[in-house]
């Protein structure tokens, strides 16, 4: 009998995590323990959250996976850069370090803000500035050729201030639609074609920042027109995003690849794990998995290796941690209510805040080391998420039913049917129409209720959520040009609540990898794999992600 919920998660760990062809879940997970905790937690701790991750209660982010039971221990999925100074010197530092950052297995997030707009005059050789895009494009190109641990894709991403001279630019640094490389095709149409077609920033995921005087404008009632832009674009291509940072958080403009760790140091890094609230029934039984999580995350700041000298030192200064949550909507979902923040969840919600915090200091006073700057931050879990079966970070379950494709060896494009392993639970252990199940496609349209979810968890996280709105189809009836102003009136209004904010139009990306089908069709194809562009099954019938 498997270890995993669905098939799908099995293959993703043969294939992503596995030291080899016959290793299990549950000595994966030995060796993650002994590796990281070994004279740092006691062996009763250590166990617990060991028995805890093998029935995927708690899962540590993927690059402690990877690593479990490996020579090398880069454990940190992310870390976080930025410009120090506008210089030339700097561009060639800047270059080395996310080479070597990235080269280590983890992701990097860039903000880009310090450097001078284009045209601006360059008073050593009396030229002009190239502004900060041609420096994001070259180092989205190194991210192209690294393959991180032979197995994935780089991940990386920049941000610029909102009133940067090049903000313009950068709005549109993604707009693959207005970029034609032929007469009548665009740089959207070959990556729909074909998804390694190499396009401007395609390793990056980009965001604006916004501080203080964004925040002001909006309380005088006015809208930036910056900002309105930067809606429309989102809601056009997905990107831009948005990053918020007010107040006392007004220099954290650093993010990791997925935006929910943040910082204003260079160099910090990204240290993850999360709890699977949707499969823990019991609060006090959340507590105690909170506490030896928290603290597994602490020993990962003394196990962790690194690829810098100032990272090393930024990690010692900071131990910033970024224990997080996933299976909301299941938790939810089980409970028979809908996507909101009930008040049982609420209270659930306040144990994870407080006991983060008390266990992590207990923990480093005991060890006489620094107490963390921050303790949680909500990752979008998508991989992970799927290892546990579970709905990820705090989405909403995507689809009862679905489509997925992904990449084999590196240019080989497969799919599969899948029925949401949530949503089979459902149906199979409680009957539920698989209809009447509540989804992201049927809030599709209600974007308000997806930011007043995310707000109202972000009140409980101290440093951000990665969340993804999914969104009709530019043009559809749902999401046109008549709907951006109430999106960025709603979007202003929640945004003094929030630290960052996505969105994802169906179909505005090449190499889409989920594709909403119906129950019927999955149910039909359940456990076959395809190749790309067939409906010829592999000839093995099952072929490796």
């Amino acid at each position: 009998m498997s270890e995993f919920r669905n098939s799908f998660g099995e293959s993703i760990f043969r294939n992503k995590y596995a030291l080899n062809e016959t290793q299990t879940w549950a000595e994966k997970v030995d060796d993650l323990m002994h590796d990281v905790c070994t004279g740092i937690l006691s062996t009763e701790d250590s166990e617990y959250l060991g028995n805890a991750m093998k029935q995927f209660k708690f899962m540590a982010g993927g690059r402690y996976i990877y690593y479990a039971g490996r020579q090398a221990s880069f454990y940190n999925n992310c870390y976080l850069l930025k410009g120090e100074e506008d210089t030339r010197e700097e561009w060639g530092k800047l270059t080395q370090r996310a080479s070597d950052c990235l080269m280590s297995g983890g992701g990097i997030g860039i903000d880009y803000s310090v450097f001078r707009p284009s045209g601006s005059p360059l008073g050593r050789t009396g030229g002009e500035a190239s502004g900060p895009l041609p420096l994001m494009n070259s180092i989205n190109e190194i991210g192209r050729n690294v393959m991180q641990g032979g197995s994935r894709r780089s991940a990386i991403y920049a941000s610029l201030n909102w009133q940067h001279g090049d903000a313009q630019k950068f709005l549109s640094a993604k707009d693959w639609h207005a970029l034609p490389i032929a007469e009548g095709v665009t740089v959207f149409d070959a990556k729909q074609n074909n998804f390694n077609f190499p396009a401007p920033l395609d390793m990056t995921n980009i965001s604006l920042n916004y501080d203080d005087k964004f925040l002001d404008a909006v309380n005088n009632g006015f809208l930036p027109e910056t900002f309105v832009q930067n809606c429309r674009q989102a809601l056009m291509t997905g990107e831009p995003g948005f990053s918020f940072n007010f107040g006392d958080k007004e220099n954290e403009t650093l993010r990791n690849a997925c935006t929910e760790v943040t910082s204003e140091d260079d160099s910090d890094v990204c240290n993850l794990g999360s709890i699977n609230i949707g499969a823990i029934d019991d609060i006090e039984e959340f507590r105690a998995i909170v506490r030896v999580a928290s603290m597994f995350l602490v020993a990962g700041t003394l196990t962790a290796d690194l690829p810098t000298k100032k990272v090393y030192a930024v990690r010692q200064k900071n131990r910033r941690l970024g224990l997080g949550l996933m299976g909301m909507h299941e938790f939810l979902l089980k409970r028979g209510s809908d996507y909101e923040v009930t008040e049982e969840l609420h209270r659930w919600l306040e144990v994870f805040r407080d006991e983060s915090e008390r266990a992590a200091n207990l923990l480093c006073d005991a060890r006489g080391i620094s107490r963390p700057v921050a303790y949680r931050a909500i990752a979008p879990t998508g991989t992970i998420g799927i290892l546990a079966g579970t709905t990820t970070g705090i989405e909403p379950l995507y689809a009862v039913a679905y489509k997925r494709r992904y990449l084999v060896g590196g240019d080989k494009w497969k799919y599969e049917y899948v029925v949401d392993a949530t949503a089979e639970d459902l149906i199979r252990t409680h009957g539920l129409d698989p209809d009447s199940i509540q989804t992201s496609s049927s809030m599709v349209n209600d974007f308000e209720r997806r930011l007043k979810f995310q707000a109202d968890v972000q009140d409980y996280v101290d440093m951000s959520i990665s969340s993804t709105i999914n969104l009709p189809p530019w043009g559809s009836e749902g999401n046109n040009e008549d709907r951006v102003m109430e999106f960025a009136a709603i979007l202003a209004k929640y945004a003094p609540r929030l630290r960052g904010f996505t969105c994802y139009p169906d179909g505005s990306r090449g190499g889409q990898p989920l594709t909403m089908c119906s129950y019927k069709e999955a149910m039909k194809h359940k456990g076959v794999v395809f190749e790309e562009n067939s409906e010829t099954v592999c000839a093995s019938g099952v072929c490796g992600v």
